[in-house]
């Protein structure tokens, strides 16, 4: 049961993190100047927001697996 709550806050926070490092990323390095946001919206919430969330994951278990 602990292992999933790990598993379950590790996938929440990576999401947030790898959602927000996407926007910043998005914001600085984009050429784009007609609808920024929503490039930033969209590669937050289907690249690097996943992304993040599966990272988050396989680190929450690793270290669940450890205690």
């Amino acid at each position: 049961m602990r292992t999933m709550l790990y598993c379950l806050a590790g996938i929440a926070v990576g999401f947030a993190l790898g959602a927000g490092i996407g926007i910043v990323l998005v914001n600085v390095f984009s050429s784009n100047t007609h609808d920024r946001s929503v490039e930033a919206a969209m590669t937050a919430a289907f690249v690097t927001g996943p992304a993040g969330a599966v990272l988050g994951l396989i680190v929450a278990w690793l270290r669940a697996r450890r205690r």
